[in-house]
């Protein structure tokens, strides 16, 4: 599972590079406002994610399956990945009255981003790329 993991992790970096530059990019130059921004790059990291799993880490794992159902339910993953973020902060804010812009910053980009990211690792081999040749599971 190392080399799995590391592809995952790299295939992610480059994500979160995109979706941040091209927010970023977005807001400034573009002057989009932050929403349209924020849709449109989180799309973005999702496809060079998506991509840097299908061809990279999980290449073997795709003969034969519609790149576009792969990437459908890729993106179904990511959006529940958001939603635990969001989930995070709607605690750690609402629930637990934790509402500075440090707690705020922990509870989404810290503790929301590891339940996240382990969300979206256990969705993207099980859900995504899984075959019947591999049983699904943590150990490999």
């Amino acid at each position: 599972m190392g080399p799995e993991l590391l592809g995952f992790a790299a295939a992610g970096i480059c994500a979160y590079a995109a979706d941040l530059g091209l927010f970023i990019w977005l807001r400034g130059p573009v002057g989009l406002d932050p929403l349209t921004a924020k849709a449109l790059s989180f799309v973005a990291g999702c496809t060079v994610a998506y991509a840097g799993n299908a061809l990279g880490t999980y290449r073997r794992e795709t003969a034969g399956v519609s790149r576009l159902r792969q990437y459908g339910i890729f993106f179904a993953v990511n959006i529940a990945g958001a939603l635990v973020q969001l989930l995070c902060i709607a605690v750690s804010h609402y629930g637990l009255g934790l509402t500075s812009q440090r707690a705020d910053t922990i509870s989404g980009a810290g503790i929301g981003m590891a339940l996240a990211t382990v969300l979206r690792f256990w969705g993207t081999r099980t859900l995504v790329f899984r075959t019947t040749g591999r049983e699904a599971s943590w150990t490999g």
